[in-house]
C-alpha cells in the first residue's frame, strides 16, 4: 500500500493509535503483574496451585499464575481468575510459579 494511502487509512480508522495503546495496555499489565507476584512472594504466598494474583490488575486484564508445563491443577476454575472466566477480563498475564511469563493473551 502507498504511504498516502496509509495515512489516509490512519486518519480514518486510527488503527496505529489503536494497535500502540494495546501494546501499551499489554506491557503495563505485564508490568503490574510481575510486581504483584514479587509482592505476594515477599509475603510469603505459596503458588504451587497456580493461584490467580489479580482479576484486574489493569482494567479488561488479569494476572495469574500456572505451572510451566502446564499441570492439572491450572486447570482447577478454583485457581483461575473468575473475571477472565465470567468473560469481565478479556485479556490475561499468565506467569509461572517463579513470576516468569508464559504467555499473555
Amino acid at each position: 500500500m502507498s504511504s498516502d494511502v496509509e495515512k489516509a487509512l490512519e486518519g480514518v480508522t486510527g488503527k496505529t493509535a489503536i494497535d500502540a495503546q494495546k501494546r501499551a495496555n499489554e506491557s503495563l499489565a505485564i508490568s503490574k503483574c510481575k510486581d504483584l507476584f514479587r509482592q505476594e512472594k515477599a509475603l510469603g504466598k505459596d503458588f504451587s496451585s497456580g493461584p490467580c494474583l489479580s482479576s484486574e490488575i489493569i482494567p479488561d486484564w488479569a494476572c495469574d499464575v500456572a505451572h510451566n508445563p502446564r499441570e492439572e491443577v491450572d486447570n482447577n476454575p478454583e485457581n483461575q481468575c473468575s473475571a477472565f472466566r465470567e468473560g469481565k477480563a478479556h485479556h490475561f498475564v499468565e506467569l509461572d510459579t517463579e513470576g516468569n511469563l508464559i504467555k499473555t493473551y
